[in-house]
């Protein structure tokens, strides 16, 4: 099969790239596989081009470049087709829709792989009659503002399927939204295997990554330890990660870990990369979201031989976790539950250890070649069952963009009225 990806931009750092890179590399090693940027800003992919994928882009953002493309015209006038209720449409223009419509029109693909809400909406609206289309959910369906969400209702029936990465996502697809002709299946990402040698559950850290961001939690996990440290002081946290664009998360961690005197046992350090040989290095990786899309620091702790403590989570870590088998799943938001959670593993050698195992062995199920087996499964029976036919009525989309600007009014009008019940009560 010739498949194509359509990526927001491939030259950057981010899960959904990742991710992307690894499945597009291993569906290369038989098939042929391109990866197509929406934007281009530097010469190499920051992660490194995929083995035997072709690499192009459509928009060129280097400074220098005798392609530049941000002196054209059509780059500052708002995008038409990308939809605004996707978080990245303030970076769309007039000149992506021409670019991805004229990328499109040219496909000779059997399969076209949008991989974010507003890159799905282009290919549901403009490739032709052909590839099969098949839409990436690297988020979550209730992470999407009502606008979004609106939009992927009507847009996304043009599509094939929609692969979401965990079965309640998939399950919020089928149940919420009216696809009836649309495939929905849960697919979850993949994590390579290291290339170190797993934990050996001696060492006396308990490793934590992600970027500093409120969802997160990283407060509760520092106030958590501090639990921990009154029992056990000789175990210690790192966590690895780098801060919003504020740095008022790493701020205020900074300031939390000072206040509980912890500067000796909690280290903020930066982001890694690689970060298996720092996973390795603890025995207990800890998971303190309020929300995960997925889990993606789990499977890697995972990967690396470390047990897991998680808070349960939506929509990941219970897909993840074997409860008491290879990690531990506590209530969101539980300081006192993580603490007892951790002290768990930490106070018992042997079920650490086990745990450690089971999580190694368990973890093999998101081996790349086995999440591109489940792909390449789902593209080959969709291909093989032809392209549906699709309708592009210009009606249905003169009534879905003025049922749009009704909904768009009345929520407003919710809005301003909830805002002056709150300035009331204030008052």
């Amino acid at each position: 099969m010739h498949i194509s990806f359509l990526l927001h931009n491939a030259y950057g750092i981010g899960g959904t790239i990742r991710t992307t890179f690894t499945l597009a590399g291993t569906l290369a090693e038989r098939h042929d596989v391109e990866i197509v940027s929406v934007f281009r800003h530097r010469e190499e992919p920051t992660l490194g081009a995929p083995p035997g994928v072709t690499m192009r882009h459509l928009l060129d953002l280097r400074q220098g470049s005798s392609t530049y493309d941000g002196t054209d015209p059509d780059y500052t006038r708002p995008a038409r087709v990308f939809p605004r209720g996707d978080g990245r449409w303030k970076q769309y223009s007039r000149l992506t829709d021409a670019r991805i419509a004229a990328y499109l029109r040219s496909l000779e693909a059997d399969v076209v792989v949008g991989t974010r809400p507003g890159l799905n909406v282009h290919i549901a609206r403009q490739a032709p009659r052909g590839p099969v289309r098949v839409g990436q959910e690297h988020l979550t369906l209730d992470s999407h503002g009502y606008r979004l969400r609106r939009e992927i209702a009507h847009r996304y029936t043009l599509l094939d399927a929609v692969t979401t990465v965990t079965e309640a996502d998939a399950l919020a697809y089928r149940t919420r939204l009216r696809l009836p002709d649309v495939r929905i299946e849960a697919v979850p990402n993949s994590v390579p295997a290291p290339a170190v040698a797993p934990a050996d559950g001696d060492g006396t850290w308990v490793v934590a990554a992600g970027r500093l961001l409120k969802v997160k939690r990283y407060d509760l996990l520092v106030k958590a330890f501090s639990k921990v440290v009154a029992a056990r002081p000789d175990w210690r946290l790192r966590i690895y990660g780098g801060g919003d664009a504020t740095g008022n998360e790493r701020a205020a961690l900074l300031d939390l870990i000072a206040r509980r005197e912890l500067h000796n046992h909690v280290f903020l350090m930066g982001p890694v990369h690689p970060l298996e040989p720092e996973w390795v290095k603890g025995s207990i990786a800890a998971v303190t979201s309020n929300r995960e899309s997925f889990g993606m620091t789990i499977v890697e702790a995972m990967r690396c031989g470390l047990p897991v403590v998680s808070t349960d989570c939506p929509h990941g870590p219970r897909e993840i976790i074997e409860d008491g088998v290879d990690g531990l799943l506590v209530p969101v938001g539980d300081e006192d539950a993580i603490a007892d959670a951790l002290l768990a593993l930490i106070n018992d050698d042997e079920f650490r250890r086990r745990a450690g195992a089971a999580a190694l062995k368990a973890s093999e199920r998101f081996d790349p070649a086995r999440i591109a087996e489940r792909h390449e499964a789902l593209f080959a029976e969709l291909v093989a069952g032809g392209v549906r036919v699709r309708s592009r009525s210009a009606l249905r989309d003169v009534v879905h963009r003025s049922r749009g600007a009704v909904l768009d009014a009345a929520y407003a009008l919710r809005y301003r009225a909830a805002d002056a019940v709150r300035k009331g009560k204030a008052a």
